[in-house]
C-alpha cells in the first residue's frame, strides 16, 4: 500500500489525516464504524459505547512502516497486531466494535494476534487481580514494553509466587509492589519494593531504605515473601 496516497503534504501529521483514509477505505469496503472518540492529534481510536469495545489504531511512524491496531474490551488490551494494509485495519475495526469475537476478529483480519489468556478472559472472564497481572505480564510483547526484560523477569517471578499472585500488582518506572487493594491501589502498600534496574542487579527497599541487591529476579521476590505479613489475604 502507499502509506502517502491520499493524503495531504503533511502526511498522516496532519491532524484527522488518519481518520479520513480509515473513513474513506470502510465507505469503499461498505463497512460502518463508530464515531471517532479522538477529535486530535494522530491516532484514530474507535468506540463502541454499547459494549465498551474499543480499537486504537496508529499511523506508520519512524520506527515502524505498518499501522498498529489495538483491541481493547473495557479497557483491557486483548489484542493487537500489525499490517501496512489500511483495509485490514479497517475489517479489524469493523468486527471488533461490531460485537464479533476474538477468533472471529482474526478470521476477518488475519494481523491480529491475541495470547491464549485473551481467550480464556473471553470465554470466562477473569477477576480483577489475575486479569491485571494477565495484562501487565503480556506487555513484554508489545513495544515499548519489549525493550525492558529485567522487569518483566521481575514480574514473571512474582506470578510465579501465590501470596503475591493474590495481590494487585503495582508499577512505577518500571519499580514493582505490591497492593493488598483492588481499587486505589497505588495508595496502600505491602513489603518492600523490587526496582530491577538498581546498579545492573535487582535492588529490594522499604521505601528508600535498601535491603537487597540480588543477581536474579527470584531472590529478589523471595526477599519480598519473607517480609510480608502473616495471614495476608487477597486483595480486596
Amino acid at each position: 500500500m502507499n502509506f502517502g496516497a491520499g493524503l495531504g503534504e503533511g502526511g498522516w501529521d496532519d491532524d484527522g489525516a488518519l481518520r479520513a483514509a480509515l473513513g474513506r477505505t470502510a465507505e469503499g469496503l461498505g463497512l460502518d464504524l463508530p464515531e471517532s472518540d479522538r477529535e486530535w492529534g494522530r491516532l484514530a481510536e474507535y468506540v463502541d459505547a454499547k459494549s465498551g469495545r474499543r480499537v486504537m489504531v496508529y499511523p506508520p511512524g519512524e520506527r515502524r512502516r505498518t499501522f498498529q491496531v489495538i483491541l481493547k474490551d473495557n479497557g483491557t488490551p486483548l489484542a493487537c497486531g500489525w499490517t501496512a494494509d489500511l483495509a485490514e485495519a479497517v475489517r479489524a475495526t469493523a468486527a471488533w466494535t461490531g460485537g464479533a469475537g476474538l477468533e472471529e476478529t482474526r478470521a476477518r483480519a488475519q494481523f491480529i494476534r491475541f495470547r491464549p489468556w485473551a481467550l480464556d478472559h473471553e470465554r470466562e472472564p477473569f477477576g480483577v487481580v489475575e486479569l491485571t497481572w494477565r495484562v501487565k505480564l503480556d506487555r513484554i510483547h508489545m513495544p515499548p514494553y519489549d525493550r525492558h526484560p529485567r522487569a518483566h523477569a521481575a514480574l514473571a517471578a512474582a506470578y510465579a509466587q501465590p501470596v503475591l499472585r493474590q495481590l494487585m500488582p503495582v508499577n512505577s518506572h518500571f519499580n514493582l509492589w505490591f497492593s493488598p487493594r483492588v481499587e486505589e491501589f497505588w495508595k496502600t502498600r505491602v513489603g518492600p519494593i523490587i526496582c530491577p534496574y538498581d546498579e545492573g542487579l535487582y535492588g529490594v527497599r522499604n521505601k528508600s531504605r535498601l535491603v537487597a541487591r540480588t543477581e536474579t529476579p527470584e531472590e529478589a521476590v523471595a526477599f519480598v515473601v519473607a517480609a510480608l505479613p502473616e495471614e495476608l489475604g487477597p486483595a480486596s
